[in-house]
């Protein structure tokens, strides 16, 4: 009777153990979700990922503006404003049904051109963490449709070994289409701690 008391208070055990891990280990997942963001937004933001289908799953209710996505397998932890959540989960979607590149781009026109999402909306911000030195690790993105560099004043040329270098400058990417966007990286070492 003893070894068998004895037995189930090692399983007890070992049962809270691993729910104490499961627990800490979906904890340290939501903060580094968050890690992309200004300290002020981490507190109230929104933490979500997708299941297999690209239904939303969300892993920490937030009360503001801004939620962030758990880093995926190429390594980008992102967060975004809420404003964009449908165009989002409708990637997601499609993404699970195995469409990607240029042809997923072209379905969210689509659908933004149907008014099925909501356009980009012009000067959104998107934050960006990478965590191996071959990539910029902190990026800002801000979102600029159908602006051309030459209306805004921007440079078009890749920042990105700059940036690695520590002494990378802003730059427009995809200048003049739905897609446009401002590029700003971000020293890590300083920013991490703000």
């Amino acid at each position: 009777m003893k070894r068998i008391k004895h037995t189930a208070a090692l399983i007890t055990a070992g049962l809270l153990c691993a729910t104490g891990a499961v627990a800490q280990t979906e904890q340290a997942t939501i903060d580094k979700a968050l890690s992309p963001l200004p300290m002020d937004l981490r507190a109230d933001a929104t933490v979500y990922t997708y299941d297999d289908e690209g239904n939303r799953v969300t892993l920490k209710v937030g009360s503001n503006h801004v939620e962030c996505q758990p880093t995926d397998e190429e390594g980008f932890t992102r967060c975004g404003p809420v404003s964009q959540r449908a165009r989002r989960d409708l990637q997601a979607k499609l993404s699970a049904k195995g469409m990607e590149g240029e042809e997923l781009q072209m379905a969210l026109q689509r659908a933004e051109d149907a008014g099925d999402i909501p356009p980009r909306q012009f000067g959104a911000l998107s934050y960006r963490r990478f965590d191996t030195a071959d990539r910029i690790q902190y990026l800002f993105v801000v979102s600029l449709p159908n602006a051309t560099a030459e209306q805004l004043g921007m440079p078009t040329g890749s920042q990105r070994d700059n940036s690695l270098a520590g002494q990378g400058t802003p730059w427009m990417m995809r200048s003049g289409t739905s897609g446009a966007h401002l590029m700003i990286p971000v020293n890590g070492t300083e920013y991490s701690n703000h």
